[in-house]
Formats: structure tokens, sequence, C-alpha cells
């Protein structure tokens, strides 16, 4: 009898090789999750926006000013997430996530049923009780929907999967916000409309959630701490435990950071600087909405399906650059008496300008956010991935509350919002900055990523035999100074590479192989302790399950052949193989068409054979390629077999 983690891993094997992100939409195991989340964050911002229109322009409220009902609604929404994000996040690793899923969704009619008596009394605290509830449904959901796409997802679908989430998200967010307020507005019927379209959204919801296929638990034998503030600390305490997933919560958190500074100031900016009515405030969160989930869905192109992390420093430089630039652009348009109708605004050519900027910010930050989340899935232990999405929402909450605070404090103080969006802009190169000197791997990756798309038109051939976990050691043709940045950009995982120590006083590429933490080796004979140190390290980089690269010729090709490989990689699986650690793996790699370029050594008129001089020697953008092969496994490894493996890659 098959397990039902069985069944679960045939269907993601059987639909590996998918078209696209958008055939993830046809097939059970995400086409249902994703109209489900999509339906559900559109209800909750139906349910809000409508409540915010009904108290701000229909009822008079004396206990609840017009002014302040935006912000009780959206803190009523947002405290569930600091209370209740750590039970959620521990039932989603005991419990299977489809039961979850369609608890929640159970819980979300009985609440519209009760929102929907509350609009139709117009009773305020009912209704202000169902925003309460309504961000108690969120928090629930909220570490089942990302939790939830690694056991589904294949690690090449996993970007591509959360680019599809993210997009939806704001998508929903932005049509349920124009439903809501639509159907507010008609006369007469329009809280009854809410009502009837709140319940159908959560029926509906309910009804595509039995399609959910089975998830298993993860965490089955965990014991629920029910106590809120412990349970909180043990879950920061628990994503700390991995420094990466850690610093990329962080990074996450500071997206939303910026993100609401944006989100919460669209209409006081829409009518104090640039003079326009409601509609242009609403056209300002429709840029800002589409701009996001363009930038999620380009990440799967952008990363040809891998968790490309290197995609993150680029989107932080594109929400710096664009923030900047909307200061500029919205200073020294003209004044106006009047507010500018929709047609009016658009009417100005100077507003197309903070039109382009507010889309570009917003696509460089879907672009940002969608690799970090899918790192944190693909890193995380599978036992507690939940609750480690758990503390992110935590954080998101906290960082969004301080963005809130900060911002009022800002506009306190006598800043315009323009000097607002510039200052958030400006703070958005420190921490990013900040955040890749923590974690390196982001702007290695970024380098790599760089030169595989734009110094070189790098393509990769056998890609899946590179393996997603576990040890191994990565075996490569020595062709020039930046074949271990290619290495990088073909990896889903970080790379520690063996290297030769004088390649560390190499300009820049020394500086980057530092950062990288390249393990230098240096030969017997000149330093017999570095020696030791590299191959015990080297172990050491097996036995924590890492990817290891090494370059067996001992040094770059003179003349575009492939040298003898020597004994290091026996040593090296000796010494692994002493400390106890089983079941590594040795691929064999080939770089191709790289000899000749400016990275590779080549002899000029006679002299020795040198590398970078003539950078223009083969043109730009030279076509070069990365050949990899089957496994190899460590007991049938032979420098002699696998330079025969690494030849015929070679071609």
């Amino acid at each position: 009898m098959s397990t039902p983690q069985a069944a679960m891993s045939a269907d993601t094997g059987a639909h590996a090789t998918h078209s696209n992100q958008f055939a993830l939409l046809t097939q059970r195991r995400f086409g249902p999750f994703f109209w489900v989340q999509f339906l559900g964050a559109g209800n909750d911002n139906v349910f809000k926006f409508a409540f915010t229109v009904l108290v701000t322009y229909q009822l008079q409220v004396q206990w609840l000013p017009a002014s302040m009902a935006g912000l009780v609604i959206g803190a009523l929404f947002i405290l569930p997430f600091l209370l209740f994000s750590a039970t959620s996040g521990q039932l989603a690793d005991k419990y299977p996530k489809e039961v979850l899923i369609r608890f929640v969704k159970n819980l979300e009619i009985a609440i519209m049923l009760l929102a929907g008596w509350g609009f139709m009394q117009q009773n305020v605290p009912v209704l202000l009780g169902c925003v309460f509830l309504m961000g108690l449904h969120s928090t629930l959901f909220g570490p089942v929907k990302f939790a939830y796409l690694p056991q589904h997802l294949n690690e090449r679908e996993l970007t591509g999967g959360n680019g599809m989430v993210e997009m939806g998200t704001f998508v929903a967010i932005l049509l349920g916000n124009v439903a809501g307020g639509l159907l507010i507005a008609l006369p007469l019927v329009g809280p009854s409309y809410v009502a009837a379209a709140c319940l159908l959204l959560a029926l509906l919801g309910r009804v595509l959630a039995q399609a959910v296929p089975v998830s298993p638990a993860t965490d089955p034998a965990l014991r629920i701490n029910w106590n809120p503030f412990t349970e909180t600390w043990r879950n920061l305490k628990l994503a700390h435990g991995n420094v990466v997933v850690f610093r990329s919560l962080l990074g996450i958190s500071w997206m939303w950071f910026f993100g609401a500074v944006f989100l919460a100031n669209f209409p006081a900016f829409a009518r104090d600087t640039l003079h326009g009515n409601e509609q242009v405030a609403s056209l300002l969160l429709v840029v800002f909405s589409v701009g996001i989930g363009v930038g999620a869905l380009l990440c799967e192109i952008l990363s040809r399906r891998h968790v490309e992390i290197g995609l993150v420093p680029m989107g932080a430089i594109g929400m710096t650059v664009f923030s900047v630039d909307l200061y500029f652009a919205s200073r020294g348009l003209p004044p106006h008496t009047v507010s500018l109708t929709l047609g009016q605004f658009l009417g100005e050519a100077a507003h197309w300008r903070v039109l382009a900027d507010l889309a570009l910010l917003s696509l460089f930050a879907g672009i940002y956010s969608v690799p970090m989340y899918a790192l944190i899935q693909m890193r995380s232990q599978p036992t507690h991935r939940a609750r480690i999405i758990a503390a992110n929402n935590i954080l998101n909450a906290l960082f969004m509350i301080a963005s809130s605070l900060l911002a009022g404090a800002l506009l306190s103080a006598g800043f315009s919002i323009s000097e607002l969006f510039l200052i958030i802009g400006l703070a958005n190169a420190v921490v990013a900055f900040y955040i890749f000197m923590l974690v390196p791997e982001y702007l290695l990756r970024f380098v790599a990523w760089i030169a595989s798309r734009f110094v070189y038109r790098f393509k990769v051939t056998g890609d899946l035999n590179i393996p997603t976990e576990g040890a191994a050691v990565l075996v490569c043709n020595h062709v020039s100074f930046v074949d271990a940045v290619l290495l990088m950009a073909a990896s889903p995982r970080p790379i520690r590479f063996v290297m030769d120590h004088r390649i560390f006083k190499v300009p820049v590429l020394g500086w980057l192989f530092k950062l990288a933490k390249a393990i230098p080796v240096a030969p017997q004979k000149e330093d017999p302790a570095a020696y030791e140190a590299a191959f015990r390290e080297s172990a050491q980089v097996l036995r924590e399950g890492d990817l290891l690269g090494i370059f067996p010729e001992g040094a770059i090709t003179k003349d575009g052949t492939l040298q003898p490989f020597k004994g290091g990689i026996m040593k090296i699986l000796e010494t692994a193989q002493a400390d106890g650690v089983q079941d590594v793996k040795v691929i064999p790699m080939a770089l191709t068409n790289l000899w000749g370029s400016y990275f590779s050594r080549i002899e000029l008129s006679g002299g020795q054979p040198t590398a970078m001089v003539k950078p223009f020697r083969r043109g730009l953008f030279n076509r070069v390629g990365l050949n990899v092969g089957d496994a190899v496994p460590a007991e049938r490894v032979t420098p002699e077999g696998l330079r025969e493996r690494v030849a015929g890659l070679m071609g």
C-alpha cells in the first residue's frame, strides 16, 4: 500500500516538467490551493474595505471617528498575527495541511455569516469583532500556505509557485478593495450585497478546499504550547538557529515595512502632492499591486526555474533607485486649485513619470521578495517549517507596526510624503547592504547571476543532476578564473570551493572567494599545515551535508586541454569516510567553450599564457556552457575514471 507521502512525491515528480508557472494552475497539487488562498485574500479585502467605507462615509459613529476608522480596522486585523502566529505555526506542523485548510475555510464561512448580519444591522461592534476574527483566520492560514508549497513543488518549481501565490495575493487584494468599495456604495442595497458577496466567496473557497490533495503532517508528535508569548519567543529562537533563514526573514519583513509606508500614504500622496481625487489614489494602488504581481511572475523567468537568491540584490537596487526618483518626479508638479479627475491626471505628461516610478519600484519589490520566500521554504527543516513561517508573520506584523509609527513621526515632524518616500528609499539601500554583508551568499549569487547572463550567455545541461540536498563533491575542469562563479550560478545551493591559495591574491576575485568561504589549499611541500587543514575543512563541509567544489587538475589549463587529475579527490573522500560521512555523491561536470575568453589564459605573441588581457578578444556575450553528468558513488571513484567522465562531458 502506498503512503500519502509516496503518492504526493509521485504526483510532484510526474508534473516536474511543466511548461511554465501558469501550467501549475491546471494541476491538482497547486490549482485548488491557489484559488483557495486567492479567494481568502480577496474576501478579507472585500469585507475590510467595505466596512471602512461604511464607517467613513455612511455611518456617523461618535466613538469611532471617520479619520480613525481605517487605523482601527487595520490594527484589529493585524493583532491576531502578533498573538496567535506562534500557535498557528505549531498547528501547521502537527496536523495535515489539507485538514487545516478545510477547517480555516469552515471558520471563514461562520465569520462571514456573522459579518453579514452585522452589515444588515449596521452593527459596528459586531463588524469590528469580525475584523479581528478574519485576522485570526488569516493568521491560521499563513503558515499553512507557505509550508504547503515545498511539500508539493520541487526546487525547480518553488520560485514559480511562490511567484504565482505572491501575484495572486496582490491581485486578490486589489480586486477585493475595488469590489468592496463598489458594492457598499450601491444605494440602499449596498450592505446586503456585501454580505452576500463575502458569504459566496467563503463558500466557493470551501468547495475548492475539498480538492486540495493530502499534505501529511511534518511533525505529528509535536506537543502544542498554547501560551502565545512563550511560544512566540521559542519560534523566534528556532528561526534564529539557521542564520541564513533568519536574516532572510528579516529581509522579507523589511519589504513589508517598505511596502506598508507606500500603501498607507497613497490617499494623502494623491491628494496633497499629486492634487488628484479618490480615483487617482485608487490608480496608485492598482499600479503598485500590478507591479508587485508582475515582478513576482518575472522571478521564474529570471531565475531559470531555480531558487535564485541572486535576484534579491537586484530587487533591492531597483526599490531604492525608483523610490529616490519618485521623490524627484513628484517635486516639481504644477499646483492645482481643484482635485484632478483620473482623466485630467493622466493627461499631464509629468504624472506618467510618477506612475512609472511607482510601477518599477513595486516590480522590483516583487523580484526582491519571492526568492527570499523560496529560500526560507527550501532551507528550513520540514519538521518545523510552518513554525519558521509563523515567526516570519510575527516579524512582518512588528515591522508593519514600526513602519506606521516611524512614518507618523516623520510626517508629524514636518516632512512631506515625497520626502518620506525618499527617506525610506535611502534606508532601503542601507538595510539591504547590511543584510548582504551579513549573508554574503546573496551578493555572491548576484555576481554569479550577472556573469552568467550578461558577461556570458550561459547554458546548463543536466542541471537536475546537481543534488538539491545531501553531501556531494562537484568535480569540474579548470578553464578560467571565473569557473567557480559560473558553477555558483548553475547550482541551486551554495558551494564551498577548494581553491589554490594564490587565487586569493587576485584583485576582486580573491575578495569574492573569501566572501564565499572558499577553502585555500597549498602544495604539501610548500605548506604542510595548510594542506592538511584544507582536507579537514573539506570533510567538515561534507559532514554538514553541503556541496564541495574542486578542480582536480590543480591549476587553470594553459592550452585548453584537460590536464591529468591529481589525487586530492581521493584524499577528500577518504578523510570524509574516516569521519563517518556516508553516501557522498561525486558529480562530474565540464565547462565548455570558455577557453579563449577574457578570464582564461591564452598565449599572446610568443609570451607566457596570460589571462584578463584584451577584454573584447571574443566580443560580448560569449556562449559558454556547463554539462553535468550522472552522480558517481564515492566507493567507485578514481582520478582516472573521473577524468574520463569529465572529458566525455567536454565533448
